[in-house]
């Protein structure tokens, strides 16, 4: 009984000494200077000229890392049959001074069945 007490006691003054932590996760704002999207474009544009036609899915993330927005969708081939064909936006170039990231603001980067197919505007519109 003892015992019960001492830890009831412990897990209380825990809990009372943690009340007041916050622990911020995922916030990247608090970090970024003025001119965090100029850096992200032009990484982005760089990582762009690393893709080769016929990379993996998983090969194209690596290096282009977490999209701004993305799409996914089964679309119909020649003979039919059902293709995935995932597209993920990444920014890379500036249109308006609102602090939003927009899909004109991105290239898209199609893949079809886990195959990069293309990027740009172009290999967009033909999905």
């Amino acid at each position: 009984m003892k015992s019960k007490l001492l830890a009831s006691l412990l897990i209380a003054a825990t809990t009372l000494t943690m009340s007041g932590c916050v622990l911020n996760v995922g916030d990247h704002e608090s970090r970024r200077g003025d001119n965090y999207w100029e850096v992200q474009q032009a990484t982005n544009r760089s990582n762009l000229t690393k893709l080769q036609m016929g990379m993996t899915r998983d090969q194209v993330l690596v290096i282009m890392g977490t999209a701004d927005f993305s799409e996914a969708h089964l679309s119909p081939n020649s003979e039919g049959e059902k293709q995935e064909v995932q597209v993920f936006f990444y920014r890379t170039q500036w249109a308006k001074g609102d602090g939003k990231t927009t899909k004109d603001e991105c290239t898209p980067v199609v893949i079809r069945d886990n195959k990069l197919i293309g990027w740009g505007d172009s290999a967009y519109g033909k999905i």
